[in-house]
């Protein structure tokens, strides 16, 4: 007789499964189509046409849609009146932060990495093939995608230190209001 588990374990699944597949199908296309038309396709125009536009579709739901929804977070660069790159970035509270699904994010994060991976193993095989338009290619590609990357470790890493400098200012002013009402009562 086979034993049956009255007490399964919670298995955490995706919150939001429909923007973790468009988080994935963009970059799979992309990629998916460079490898394939490279094989069946003579026409370079189109291998770079298509490819390149997949890829930025991939940048765009990843910087405005996923980013938002799976990691809470989303950046942007502007210029300012002196010509200066000036990056922005938003990221909800610590609360919600915290409340992130946790196979969301790591799809996320890791897809967001796997994908400059592989565009940069195709680039060594464009290397050694020698096909410098091929690499062209696989060049604007890998740009957008290290674009994101950066956009999101450097929006994390801010999110990180508002988060230790909220903290840093509670607990400061929790230590001051101690203290005046210690000394009030004396």
């Amino acid at each position: 007789m086979a034993s049956v588990d009255l007490n399964p374990t919670a298995v955490e699944n995706y919150a939001n499964p429909k923007t973790c597949f468009f988080h994935v199908i963009f970059k799979a296309a992309s990629l998916a189509f460079y490898i394939l038309s490279a094989i069946f396709v003579s026409n370079f125009v189109i291998i770079f046409v298509v490819t390149v536009l997949l890829a930025a579709l991939d940048f765009w739901v990843v910087k405005n849609v996923s980013g938002r929804i799976l990691v809470g977070l989303r950046w942007w660069n502007e210029i300012n009146d002196l010509g200066e790159s000036v990056w922005k970035f938003e990221s909800l509270d610590q609360e919600s932060l915290a409340r992130m699904n946790k196979k969301d994010s790591w799809l996320f994060w890791w897809t967001l990495y796997l994908t400059a991976a592989l565009w940069i193993v195709l680039a060594i095989f464009s290397l050694i093939r020698l096909q410098a338009d091929y690499l062209l290619v696989i060049g604007v590609c890998l740009t957008l995608s290290i674009a994101n990357i950066i956009g999101f470790t450097k929006c994390r890493k801010d999110a990180k230190q508002k988060i230790q400098q909220f903290a840093s200012q509670t607990i400061a002013s929790q230590f001051s209001s101690t203290i005046q009402s210690a000394f009030s009562v004396v």
